[in-house]
């Protein structure tokens, strides 16, 4: 067995082709489209090439055919926040042979040490953690666009090479088929009506309001989140003109008071349902078919990409204010009959808690592993929790200033 490095379109080809030899045997397996894929690693593509860098490598057995693949990515702005300086590795795929990932894993672990790096996240993406993040292991089903989908297998090569579990990831599912639980309703009845707040949905042709808007909310709401770094805007730019062939105006809402933006809660139609056909390939015949399928309304699940409220107004029922505004266009789309609530981490317990009092029931779990080079300092560190009621510490965070 060898590692290449993937420095050309031959290597190109093969690091995204080894899914077929990995999956061959697995229905529930669905291959992201390779332009997806390239993009992450195209510094004209990927903002985060703005801060960081990344390799690729695949493995290859003695004729020369790929049996695994691997990345290794440098976030400058999140690799000094933690206690030591902290890279990642993702997009990880292996043939069951636990000597080819341990190669795997040491080409990766090598790249980064030799950038001063002293552990690894993974698997990650390098990019934003809605895409390509944590280890499947538990609900092996097909996977919503964007989610990490992997063999059972691969929990045994990340545990028995030294990887401890530094947060676990659940994806929670709602049947949209049936109510919401009554309590809900009224809490998001009271919300609707309070004098000062109102709810508007998405619109292409007012992007950039939205897109500041986002900005605005989130760079409030995840101030609390371990290692926490703003948004970039064109970060968002970019995500939303990939989205533009699939994405609905009327399941991504904002909640407002005072015109002043609080809250916000982007939902996509699972366009996995339809990419399932296309085996990572989006040529000109399956954009048609795309077409076809998206017109046959073959999706009919949606994803709940990330829910945010600012601090100072959490605890108030915004969420379920957006949900009320929502389910009255889910009513006029009866093929839509399944939401994706993905994902929330161990460390973000109120989001929890938003999940169960919409009566959502257990999906998926991910688990991001950490792995510290040094064995005499490999102890277990686990992501710092956010707390339960931030607008408290907001709170007395003003006071403290005054």
């Amino acid at each position: 067995m060898k590692i290449l490095p993937v420095d050309n379109q031959q290597t190109s080809m093969m690091f995204l082709d080894v899914v077929d030899l990995v999956y061959k045997e697995d229905p529930a397996y669905i291959r992201p489209l390779d332009a997806q894929i390239e993009e992450i690693f195209s510094p004209k593509s990927n903002d985060f090439y703005k801060h960081g860098d990344a390799a690729r490598f695949i493995l290859v057995n003695d004729n020369g055919e790929a049996i695994g693949r691997v990345a290794a990515f440098i976030n400058q702005k999140k690799a000094y926040g933690f206690p030591q300086p902290t890279g990642g590795m993702g997009f990880f795929e292996c043939i069951n042979n636990r000597d080819a990932a341990w190669m795997l894993f040491d080409t990766a672990k090598q790249w980064l040490m030799e950038r001063g790096m002293e552990a690894m996240d993974g698997p990650i993406n390098f990019g934003e953690n809605d895409t390509f993040w944590g280890l499947l292991v538990d609900g092996f089903t097909p996977p919503g666009f964007g989610m990490q989908y992997n063999p059972p297998y691969y929990r045994e090569f990340y545990e028995g090479y030294g990887f401890l579990d530094y947060f676990e990831q659940v994806t929670n599912i709602l049947d949209i088929t049936k109510p919401f639980p009554e309590r809900f309703w009224k809490i998001a009845g009271r919300v609707v009506t309070r004098e000062g707040y109102s709810f508007q949905h998405f619109s292409k042709k007012s992007s950039e309001k939205f897109i500041r808007d986002f900005v605005e909310v989130y760079d409030d709401a995840w101030q609390f989140h371990e290692n926490f770094t703003p948004m970039d805007p064109d970060t968002l730019r970019k995500s939303l003109k990939e989205a533009s062939a699939f994405m609905d105006e009327e399941l991504i809402w904002f909640a407002y008071y005072k015109e002043e933006p609080i809250a916000f809660l982007v939902m996509f139609p699972d366009v996995n349902q339809i990419i399932r056909h296309f085996k990572g390939k989006f040529n000109l015949i399956n954009k048609l078919k795309f077409l076809y399928y998206k017109w046959r309304n073959e999706m009919t699940r949606t994803r709940v990409v990330i829910m945010g409220v600012k601090p100072r107004y959490q605890r108030m029922g915004i969420e379920s204010g957006m949900f009320w505004h929502l389910r009255d266009y889910v009513a006029k789309k009866p093929y839509l009959t399944e939401m994706e609530l993905s994902w929330v981490g161990d460390f973000n317990p109120k989001m929890r808690a938003v999940h169960e009092s919409m009566g959502a029931e257990f999906g998926k779990r991910h688990i991001t592993y950490r792995f510290i080079f040094d064995p005499a300092k490999r102890v277990s560190q686990r992501a710092g929790s956010i707390p339960l009621d931030t607008r408290e510490v907001i709170r007395s965070n003003e006071a403290k200033a005054q």
